[in-house]
């Protein structure tokens, strides 16, 4: 049983393959957290809450000045009741008052996972669920928190729902997910950027503090992404304690980590409180998203093992869930605005030529759109560029052999449009204010359903041709003016979170309704790359920024919680247009083959050789897209913290193994590197794709590999292994 309740010590045991979350109904009425690690598969309670009169911690009870909640360790702390760190959650009633005073009131074991309406979530079968109810009976609120056991794994799930029985109420904070540690010998992991900076990894040692993570943008981010997790001190790819939250959510958020005055730890996720609520009328049920829990004994690398297990199993889903992602040529950096039928055609006969699988039209192709200030919103072709059209385009494409894809904006509305001139109360905006521009464009109100309507169905008008197989959805800009003129004045504040479920609304009809499209989504690059969209689109471009350099620390960091199957990489051309920089055309083809290969670029420029190069590169891809895509992903070398890169891929079967290596700058009188692998199978031989030479799975992990110190700034090269014998 995944879920065990001792009703003699009243603990509550959480079980999954490797770990254990205990918790402990106290007084009959207090929900306390006891333990989440390793797993202990009897538990008589060694670890035990200790309680001691604490000056300044007010009690509950008069009679017992040890029991204070300013020191129990909880699972659902509250404001107002004499716990002074942050609270999960905050209500107010009609008489604006703040305090709260949830009591646990009963818990069941439910066999299955139960749904989340309007909202992303993981899935699967026979997935045990605690529920736990709890009451304030002064205001009339239950709030219900729900555990789902993922035992495969070694994730636990957490939300909550709040109900109004009686009153109306206000929710001031609702976070999914709290949870108290009596240590504080911790690391804390986050990752922050910016717009060709996405997922930078951050490591700080913790101090008496709270340390927030959290986006206020309308998106999860590419400045600080929807993640955290503790380290122990001494932890590193392979060693110490790691406890991990991921938000199952795209939207605003709040993450912290609080040191309080006893060196205790309080871990916390979920929406995003500041200028924000959500007004309950009695009766009424709100539910949070979720947070996605993992432990790991044996540092970051099983943490990420047991996140990417969890995504390919239980987030993913549709059509293109186990499928192998094509290979692409995307226009954009080979003529962004400015193309022409006969260029596009001329570009994706190149690519034919070179074995690449699909053509995507970037922005531009849409009404008038020659620059990125106008036209959004308009989904209609632009006939001076396509005068035969969109599907006249597509036919011409497929007729070549290749699958056609095409880029949409959706969220999106320009001035210079024909729908702001018709509808310009479909710009999201606060009355009697002006507009604020961010990439010359508006975004939608996605809080009024008319609006949803109006994209699901001009969407659909170009998907209904029937020639699209892959949609590229981008957002080139987070939300201000958060204001909804389909919103009464009361319910303003709930605007940002109504555009997210107008936003899943879409997302779900569409993807729901053209099951065999591949969706990708975007956000000028990672800037919107979570687990709530991947529920819906099962890729998402990781940055704008295409050079081989900064990429090879965007996709590793990226790599923390994602497996190479959500991940879009390109090659582009060099000099890059981010950051100027010239790297080998090898170079870029072994970073960008670490996720879902496609190239972007004019192929048409090339040489011969440069071609020849390109469909060598393809060819090899498509020989090992299933190793790395579906393969288990180790790191090896951290680009954050060294002058190279590399990490390695292990088929499931441990039959193959791609291992992949860059120095970024020659230095002079450099000492010679060993690359010591992951993952192999100790006891079998492996063949060298390239020399045809044989080692055993045991010396090239403990070993390791000898490289040649190349005098070569963006040196790069990798080494493909197939099982020979088995070691005698």
């Amino acid at each position: 049983m995944a879920i065990v309740f001792n009703e003699i010590t009243q603990k509550i045991k959480l079980s999954t393959k490797n770990t254990s979350y205990i918790m402990e109904i106290v007084k009959d009425e207090f929900l306390a957290h006891v333990y989440w690690g390793k797993k202990i598969d009897d538990y008589y309670g060694s670890n035990k809450i200790m309680y001691r009169d604490r000056g300044f911690s007010p009690n509950i009870f008069e009679e017992d000045r040890t029991f204070s909640l300013d020191t129990l360790p909880q699972e659902y702390p509250q404001y107002g009741n004499g716990d002074y760190r942050p609270c999960a959650f905050q209500v107010s009633n009609d008489e604006n008052s703040t305090y709260n005073d949830l009591r646990y009131v009963r818990h069941e074991i439910l066999s299955e996972k139960p749904k989340i309406l309007g909202l992303p979530s993981s899935y699967g079968e026979n997935i045990q669920t605690l529920k736990i109810t709890m009451l304030d009976k002064i205001i009339g609120l239950e709030v219900n928190l729900y555990y789902s056991v993922f035992e495969d794994c070694d994730v636990i799930t957490r939300r909550a729902t709040f109900k109004a029985l009686k009153n109306e109420l206000t929710l001031n904070k609702m976070l999914s997910a709290s949870i108290d540690f009596r240590r504080d010998d911790f690391d804390l992991i986050s990752l922050y950027g910016a717009h060709n900076n996405d997922r930078n990894i951050d490591r700080r040692e913790l101090t008496s503090a709270t340390y927030v993570v959290e986006s206020t943008r309308g998106a999860s981010s590419m400045h600080q992404s929807p993640f955290l997790a503790l380290i122990s001190k001494d932890g590193n790819e392979n060693y110490g304690d790691v406890y991990a939250m991921q938000f199952v959510y795209s939207g605003s958020f709040h993450s912290s980590v609080h040191v309080d005055q006893y060196r205790n730890i309080r871990m916390q996720m979920g929406l995003q409180p500041f200028d924000s609520n959500w007004i309950l009328n009695a009766g009424e049920i709100f539910e949070t998203p979720e947070v996605v829990l993992t432990y790991s004994d044996t540092g970051l690398e099983k943490m990420s093992s047991q996140l990417h297990q969890f995504v390919r199993q239980h987030i993913l889903r549709g059509e293109w869930k186990d499928k192998p992602r094509p290979t692409l040529i995307n226009n954009w950096e080979a003529t962004y605005f400015d193309f022409t039928e006969e260029k596009l055609l001329d570009l994706a006969q190149e690519a034919k030529d070179v074995g690449i699988e699909l053509f995507v039209l970037d922005d531009g192709w849409f009404k008038n759109r020659n620059s990125d200030g106008t036209s959004l919103g308009d989904w209609i072709v632009d006939t001076k560029k396509l005068p035969h059209g969109v599907e006249w385009l597509a036919d011409k494409i497929n007729e070549m052999g290749l699958k056609f894809g095409i880029w949409f904006e959706p969220e999106m509305i320009s001035e210079d449009s024909d729908l702001y001139r018709a509808h310009p109360e479909y710009a999201m905006q606060v009355k009697n204010r002006e507009h604020i521009y961010g990439r010359g464009q508006f975004v939608l109100d996605l809080a009024n359903n008319e609006v949803c309507d109006y994209v699901i169905n001009s969407i659909s008008e170009v998907l209904d041709t029937g020639k699209i197989d892959y949609v590229k959805w981008d957002m080139n800009r987070h939300i201000t003016n958060i204001g909804s003129l389909h919103l009464n004045i009361k319910n303003q504040r709930e605007t940002m979170h109504r555009y997210m479920l107008g936003l899943y609304k879409i997302t779900d009809t569409l993807v729901t309704k053209y099951p065999k499209i591949l969706f990708e989504s975007c956000s000028s690059g990672g800037g919107r790359f979570d687990l709530g969209l991947l529920c819906y689109m099962p890729q998402t471009w990781a940055s704008d920024n295409t050079d081989a350099v900064c990429r090879s620390k965007i996709q590793y960091a990226t790599s923390y919680m994602y497996p190479s199957l959500v991940t879009g990489s390109h090659v582009s051309v060099c000099p890059n247009h981010q950051v100027g920089r010239v790297t080998p055309l090898n170079t870029r083809f072994n970073i960008a083959m670490c996720g879902n290969l496609g190239y972007e670029l004019d192929l048409t420029l090339l040489n011969e050789g440069e071609k020849a190069e390109i469909k060598s590169q393809v060819e090899f891809y498509k020989e090992v897209r299933d190793l790395i895509q579906f393969g288990d992903y180790f790191r090896l070398i951290n680009p954050f913290e060294r002058n190279e890169y590399a990490v390695n891929f292990v088929s499931e079967n441990q039959e193959e193994v791609l291992a992949i290596y860059m120095k970024v700058l020659s230095e002079p009188a450099a000492p010679f590197h060993i690359l010591k692998l992951r993952g192999l199978d100790e006891n079998s031989l492996y063949k060298d794709y390239e020399t045809g030479e044989i080692y055993s799975g045991q010396e090239l992990m403990y070993a390791g590999i000898s490289i040649a110190n190349v005098k070569q700034d963006f040196y790069s090269r990798y080494w493909y292994f197939k099982k020979h014998l088995p070691k005698r």
